[in-house]
């Protein structure tokens, strides 16, 4: 195959002139490689160092980012606080992705890397100073978490976007997920472990400190990967435009984010605030980290290694299906052992879920010449649509969590939301249809 055949059938948009006018030939060295790494199936430099700095962010996030609600609820309990906390975050990460699409398009995409990584490090760093007085500035640091996520996966996305293909997306994501699992069995057992031997808030500031420092070395990562230029301007209404086409895939596409985003939303703070108050102790939800953790180890590797384009209509379906009734046994009771089985089952069948979703929306996107020029506003579409679904999510939990306390609701609750991906997969089915045809 020769070389412009190669980009054209695993990176559409980069057969253009005009797209390499201002390569210099260590980058064009550097594109050469990954294309050829992508005709084989396999990775590039690129794509291990993207690796590798998306392994140290979760590092860093599990190391606190687990105990940063445990942390505000010790100070004050309240539910509606900790939701208002997280959508905070929510909304302020859907307006990073909006305006930064700009920069990351028509500037240095790097730049918004590194800047998200260092704000995560301020975030903690915020919350040092702060100590107690924390709760009374949740706006403040929900701003900066929202803001510092907006500007990492942004870029990170992008970049992920450029430096894979069909032949190796599906593998990159369950890599992905296999170093965010590992982060998760270690980082947060031993933030545990550092909290509960250590005297008053000690561990705690302990344990954001470090994080501060590895976020920093993901900052120093960054700087060894490669920013590629797009050679034409940020439009800023293109998800609208795109939305109204008639017939377009992205329609269902959309509806499909909006799904997966509500879930995520709440069930991303709230289950391990619900280990911490079925036990009282920061040890036992490190030990339901690293349970958990090392169940999404295994099951991350298999479905990165099984999971293939024709397979994941029915690959997404068993999983969806499995991580809703996982949530049945709280109408039993919610505790520790229900919370258990509740972790391990969304740990094993989660990866189904995910794996086929994130690979068949960035195929999607470099579906062809415009839509990989489009990227930058795609891959911001896709992330409106997720933090819609988180917004949304989130305000029905504080609004119910407001309104009442009784236990029925409040399971009941987690039950309707928990069955969000139902309506992901029915909307992706077709979508899924087109990838098995194509593969």
């Amino acid at each position: 195959m020769q070389r412009d055949q190669v980009k054209t059938r695993f990176f559409p948009g980069l057969r253009k002139p005009e797209s390499h006018s201002q390569v210099t030939p260590g980058e064009e060295d550097a594109l050469q490689a990954m294309l050829e790494a992508e005709r084989r199936g396999r990775f590039s430099a690129q794509p291990i160092l993207l690796l590798l700095l998306n392994g140290l962010f979760a590092a860093a996030n599990a190391l606190s980012g687990t105990f940063v609600g445990v942390y505000l609820w010790k100070v004050k309990s309240d539910f509606t606080m900790i939701g208002i906390f997280t959508l905070c975050i929510h909304l302020t990460m859907a307006l990073t992705f909006w305006l930064a699409g700009k920069w990351v398009k028509e500037a240095n995409k790097m730049h918004a890397l590194r800047l998200g990584v260092a704000v995560s490090a301020a975030f903690y760093l915020l919350v040092l100073v702060l100590g107690p007085k924390a709760v009374s500035y949740i706006w403040l640091l929900g701003g900066a978490q929202g803001l510092a996520s907006g500007f990492f996966w942004l870029s990170f996305n992008v970049v992920y976007f450029e430096v894979t293909g069909p032949k190796t997306r599906d593998r990159f994501n369950g890599w992905a997920g296999l170093l965010g699992s590992t982060a998760g069995i270690i980082a947060p057992w031993l933030s545990g472990f550092i909290i509960v031997h250590m005297p008053g808030t000690t561990g705690y500031r302990t344990i954001f400190s470090v994080s501060l420092g590895i976020f920093l070395i993901g900052v120093i990562v960054s700087f060894f990967l490669r920013n590629r230029q797009v050679q034409r301007n940020y439009a800023w209404s293109y998800p609208v435009t795109c939305l109204k086409q008639p017939g377009t895939p992205w329609r269902r596409v959309t509806a499909a984010l909006v799904a997966q985003g509500f879930r995520e939303g709440v069930f991303g703070f709230v289950i391990g605030l619900l280990v911490y108050i079925s036990t009282a102790d920061e040890m036992k939800l490190g030990n339901f980290a690293l349970i958990t953790s090392a169940v999404s180890f295994v099951s991350y590797w298999l479905a990165g290694r099984l999971l293939k384009p024709s397979l994941r209509k029915w690959g997404m379906l068993a999983g969806v299906l499995a991580v809703t009734l996982v949530v049945a046994p709280f109408f039993w009771q919610v505790s520790y052992v229900t919370l258990i089985i509740f972790g391990i089952g969304t740990a094993l069948f989660m990866p189904l879920f995910t794996i086929p979703m994130t690979s068949s929306v960035f195929d999607l996107i470099g579906s062809d010449d415009e839509s990989a020029e489009r990227r930058v506003e795609l891959i911001v579409m896709r992330e409106l649509a997720l933090n819609t679904g988180r917004v949304l999510g989130t305000l029905l939990f504080v609004a119910v969590t407001f309104w009442t306390k009784a236990p029925l609701f409040f399971t009941t609750l987690l039950f309707v939301i928990g069955c969000s991906p139902l309506f992901s997969w029915w909307y992706m089915r077709h979508q899924f249809a087109g990838t098995a045809r194509a593969a």
